[in-house]
C-alpha cells in the first residue's frame, strides 16, 4: 500500500500529464468515501482525491469550525482505495481573492429547492469551489456520492451547462449495517442518536415500499415512521422525479433531511411510480 503524494498548489497538479480521475472530499473520511475512490480508480491513469473543507458552502452559525478534520487517517485511507495524489489546498489557493465579494457560481432554479431552501448560500459555495477544483485538476472524470443526490443533480447540470466537458457520474449511497448513510457528520452522534438515526433510512424504506399505491402512500408510509421515531426533528421529507422535479411516473426519488441531536443528516432512496397512481393516494 503505496502513500499518495500530497500536493498543496496549481503549479504541482499542472505536472499531472495522464488521464486523471477524481474524487473531491471533505475528509474526515470514511467507507463511503473510500467506495467513490475504488469506483474511480480504474478511470483514469492517475487517481486524485481533494481533502478541502470548503467556508463557503457553511452559513454564519453552522459547524464550519467544528468540522472533522482528520488528514493523517484520511492519507491512509486514500492509500487503502489505491489514491496516487491527494490534492490539500489552502484556503488562500482556492480563494486566492477572498472568500467575500468573489466570482461565484449561481445554482439556479434547481438550487433553491430541498436544501437550497434550508440553506440558502449552501450551493453556490459548493458549486464555487467544485468549479475551482474543476479547473485546477483538469479531470476527465469525476466522481460523487448518491447520499448528496441534490448536490449530485446541481453539478452535473453545471457541468453541462458551463461546458466543462467533464464525465461526473454517481455512486450509490454507502450504508452501515443498520442502514443509517455514512458521513463524516455521524461522529456527532451520542450513542442515543445514533440508535435513533437509522429511523431516516427506515422512513424512506416503508416509503419505497409503498410506491404500487402512489405517491400520497408514499409520503404517508415515510412519515408514519418518522412521526413515531423518537430524537428526530424532521426537517423535510420530499418525494421528486428523478430530476427534482414533480413525482410523476417511473424513476423517483424520496429525500429526507432531520436533525437528530446536533448533526443535521441527510437520505434518499429510488423508487418506481406506477403510471395510474401519482395522486390516487390510498
Amino acid at each position: 500500500m503505496t502513500t499518495p503524494a500530497v500536493v498543496r498548489t496549481s503549479v504541482e497538479l499542472r505536472e499531472l500529464d495522464q488521464s486523471i480521475s477524481f474524487v473531491p472530499t471533505m475528509g474526515a473520511l470514511h467507507d463511503g468515501h473510500v467506495q467513490l475512490m475504488k469506483h474511480a480508480r480504474p478511470l483514469g491513469e492517475t487517481l486524485v482525491a481533494s481533502i478541502f473543507v470548503n467556508p463557503t458552502q457553511f452559513a454564519p452559525g453552522e459547524d464550519f469550525e467544528d468540522y472533522p478534520r482528520t488528514f493523517d487517517a484520511d492519507l491512509e485511507r486514500c492509500a487503502e482505495a489505491g489514491v496516487d495524489v491527494v490534492f490539500a489546498p489552502a484556503v488562500q489557493t482556492m480563494y486566492p481573492e477572498g472568500t467575500e465579494g468573489s466570482i461565484t457560481v449561481d445554482p439556479g432554479p434547481l438550487g433553491t429547492i430541498l436544501e437550497g431552501k434550508s440553506r440558502p448560500t449552501h450551493f453556490r459555495g459548493v458549486l464555487t469551489v467544485v468549479s475551482k477544483l474543476f479547473g485546477l485538476v483538469r479531470p476527465d472524470v469525476a466522481v460523487f456520492g448518491e447520499k448528496d443526490y441534490q448536490q449530485l443533480a446541481l453539478i452535473k447540470q453545471m457541468n453541462d451547462a458551463l461546458c466543462l466537458g467533464i464525465d461526473v457520474q454517481g455512486c450509490p449511497t454507502v450504508r452501515e449495517a443498520d442502514g443509517l448513510a455514512m458521513s463524516s457528520r455521524n461522529v456527532y452522534l451520542t450513542a442515543e442518536q445514533r440508535a435513533q438515526a437509522p429511523a431516516l433510512h427506515a422512513a424512506l424504506r416503508a416509503g419505497a415500499a409503498a410506491s404500487a399505491r402512489g405517491a400520497d402512500a408514499v409520503l404517508d408510509a415515510a412519515h408514519a415512521v418518522i412521526d413515531s421515531a423518537p430524537g428526530i426533528e424532521l426537517d423535510y421529507l420530499e418525494l421528486t422525479s428523478a430530476d427534482l422535479g414533480a413525482p410523476a411516473p417511473g424513476d423517483a426519488r424520496l429525500l429526507i433531511a432531520a436533525r437528530v441531536g446536533k448533526p443535521r443528516l441527510l437520505d434518499n432512496i429510488h423508487l418506481t411510480l406506477p403510471s395510474l397512481a401519482i395522486n390516487e393516494g390510498n
